[in-house]
């Protein structure tokens, strides 16, 4: 098996396990039985710091295409829109996070878990290409940050 991956942000760390499979927008995918779950990375995390809310706008059932508006988030750097990581059919929120979004600051990659979905049409990264995808972005990244300062 391969190993996890470190990506670098500056003199943070975000870890990238090896298992998951990841989205341009940030979102990490694991695969169960006939689903997938969706969450934040550490990335995403660690750029949105607190996350204080969380919102859909989908119920489960609904079918969504990919990058099509799926909820909303405030966090203590900006409040935004969600959007799909890939298209599919939504079958379950973790509606723990609705009342407690901490989770995904904590424990993105386990109890702060997002969503899962059915009948994915997958257009995810391995670890090696998502980590590739941040190396090549990371001054845009940073540029973009100082901007917001």
């Amino acid at each position: 098996m391969q190993p996890d991956l470190t990506f670098n942000m500056g003199k943070f760390p975000a870890v990238l396990p090896a298992d998951l499979r990841y989205a341009r927008n940030h979102m990490w995918c694991r695969t169960l039985e006939n689903r997938r779950r969706f969450g934040f990375t550490s990335y995403a995390v660690r750029l949105m710091q607190d996350v204080y809310f969380l919102d859909w706008h989908l119920s489960p059932g609904d079918a969504v295409r990919k990058l099509q508006e799926i909820g909303h988030i405030e966090t203590s750097k900006a409040v935004a829109d969600l959007f799909a990581p890939v298209s599919g059919v939504m079958a379950e929120f973790n509606r723990e996070l609705l009342n407690d979004p901490s989770p995904i600051n904590v424990e993105s990659y386990a109890a702060g878990w997002l969503f899962e979905m059915d009948q994915v049409v997958d257009d995810t990264m391995s670890v090696e290409e998502y980590y590739q995808f941040l190396d090549q972005n990371w001054e845009k990244t940073q540029q973009s940050l100082k901007g917001h300062m």
